[in-house]
C-alpha cells in the first residue's frame, strides 16, 4: 500500500466516523425523547437524502475539479452539521445534522473513489486498491459508534439529561477536521477531458449498459442489508434494554469484521473473480438475515453481527472494481454519483418503510423479506461479468 493511499484512508476514516457516530447517536436520542420507530426511520433516511440530489452533480464536479476542492467543502459541512446538534439537541436539529453529515460523506466518497480508481493501472490493481480503501469506512463504522456510545453513557451527569449526547455530537464535529491533516499533501491527478466527439452527457445514458443496470441492482440489494442492520440493531437494543455502549459495540463489531475481511481481500482478489465473491456474499447474507431475529442476547447478536460484517464487507471493493472497468475514464465520477444516488434513494425510503413495517409487524419480517430479496439477487450477481472494459487510465 502506497503512502498516498494510506493518507487517503486515514482521512476518510475521520470524516466517515462523524457520520457513523451521528447515525448511531441521533436515533437513540430520538427514542429517549419519546419518538416512535417510524420517526426514527425517517430520521435515519435523512442521512441519505442529500446524497440523492447531490450525488450526480458531485460526481461531475469531481470529474472537473479532482479531489481537494470537494473534500474541503465536505469537511466544513460535516463539522458544522454535527456541532448544530451539540448546541441544540432537539429533533429538528438532529434532522439537519443528518442531512449535513450524510451529504458531506457522499461527496467525500465520490472524490476519493474516483481518485483511487484513476491511480490503478489494471483490474488486479483496481481490486487491490479498492480493498485497501474500503478498510476506511469499516474502521470508521467502529470508531464513530463506539466513541459516541461511550461518551453518551459516561459524559452525562444524569440519566434524564442530554449532556452525554451533546458531548458525543461535539466530538463527532471535531473528527472531520482531522481529515484535512491527512489529505492536504496528496497530489492531484490530471483532469481527464472528454473526447472531442463525445455526445452531450446525461447520467441516465450510463444505464444503457446492461452490466451497469445489473450492477446497480445488486448494489442496491446489498446496501439495503446495511440499512436494515443499522436501523434494526438500535431498535432491538432499545427493546431489550441494552445500553448505548452495547448497541454501539454490536454495530462496531460488524464494522471491525468488515475491516478484517477487507485486509484479506488484496490477496483474495488475485485468486477469485468479482462476481464470485459478490454471489457468495448475497447467498450468505440471506441465510444470516433469516437467523438474526431469533438471537436471544447481546452476545449472540454480536456473533451474528461479526459474521455478517465478514460477508458484506467483501462486496463493496468488488463492485467498485467492476464499475471502473465498465465506465469510461472521463465519466467515472459521474458513474460513481449515479451509483451513490441509486443506493441512497433507497436509503431515504427504506428506513421509513422498515420503521412502518417494524411498528406494525415487528422487526423479524423486515429481516426475512430483505434476506429473501438479497438471496434472489445472487442470480443477478452471478451474471456480473464484464464483457467490455475501459482502462482506468484510458
Amino acid at each position: 500500500m502506497s503512502q498516498e493511499l494510506a493518507r487517503l484512508i486515514a482521512g476518510q476514516i475521520f470524516l466517515h466516523a462523524c457520520m457513523a457516530g451521528m447515525r448511531m447517536a441521533t436515533p437513540l436520542l430520538a427514542l429517549k425523547q419519546g419518538y416512535s420507530a417510524m420517526a426514527v426511520g425517517a430520521l435515519l433516511s435523512l442521512f441519505a437524502l442529500t446524497q440523492v440530489f447531490l450525488a450526480i452533480p458531485a460526481g461531475r464536479y469531481t470529474d472537473r475539479h479532482g479531489l481537494k476542492k470537494p473534500l474541503r467543502f465536505s469537511i466544513a459541512i460535516a463539522s458544522i452539521g454535527a456541532m448544530l446538534s451539540a448546541i441544540w439537541p432537539v429533533f429538528p436539529m438532529l434532522c439537519v445534522s443528518a442531512l449535513a453529515s450524510g451529504g458531506a460523506t457522499g461527496m467525500t466518497v465520490i472524490a476519493l473513489q474516483r481518485h483511487v480508481g484513476r491511480s490503478a493501472k489494471d483490474g488486479v490493481a483496481l481490486k487491490t486498491a479498492f480493498s485497501w480503501l474500503s478498510i476506511g469506512p469499516a474502521i470508521s463504522n467502529f470508531l464513530g459508534p463506539v466513541v459516541a456510545g461511550l461518551l453518551i453513557d459516561h459524559a452525562g451527569t444524569q440519566a434524564a439529561d442530554t449532556t452525554g449526547f451533546q458531548v458525543a455530537f461535539a466530538a463527532m464535529a471535531l473528527l472531520p477536521l482531522v481529515t484535512w491533516f491527512w489529505v492536504r499533501h496528496v497530489q492531484e491527478h490530471l483532469i481527464q477531458p472528454a473526447p472531442d466527439n463525445a455526445a452531450p452527457r446525461n447520467a441516465l445514458d450510463l444505464l444503457r449498459e446492461p452490466l451497469m443496470r445489473r450492477l446497480l441492482m445488486v448494489n442496491w440489494l446489498l446496501s439495503s442489508c446495511w440499512d436494515v442492520h443499522t436501523f434494526v440493531v438500535p431498535i432491538l437494543g432499545h427493546e431489550r434494554g441494552f445500553s448505548a455502549s452495547v448497541v454501539g459495540t454490536i454495530l462496531g463489531s460488524f464494522a471491525m469484521a468488515a475491516a478484517f475481511i477487507r485486509v484479506c481481500l488484496p490477496w483474495l482478489a488475485r485468486h477469485v473473480h468479482e462476481h464470485q465473491i459478490i454471489t457468495f456474499a448475497m447467498v450468505a447474507t440471506g441465510l444470516l438475515f433469516g437467523l438474526y431475529p431469533w438471537l436471544p442476547n447481546a452476545w449472540a447478536m454480536g456473533a451474528c453481527s461479526v459474521t455478517l460484517g465478514l460477508v458484506l464487507g467483501s462486496v463493496q471493493p468488488m463492485i467498485m472494481s467492476t464499475l471502473h472497468q465498465i465506465t469510461p475514464a472521463h465519466r467515472q465520477g459521474e458513474a460513481l454519483g449515479l451509483r451513490l444516488m441509486s443506493i441512497n434513494a433507497s436509503s431515504v425510503l427504506m428506513p421509513t418503510l422498515f420503521g412502518a413495517a417494524g411498528a406494525i409487524a415487528g422487526v423479524a419480517p423486515v429481516f426475512w423479506v430483505v434476506g429473501t430479496a438479497v438471496g434472489w439477487g445472487s442470480l443477478l450477481a452471478w451474471k456480473l461479468r464484464p464483457e467490455r472494459t475501459h482502462s482506468p487510465s484510458s
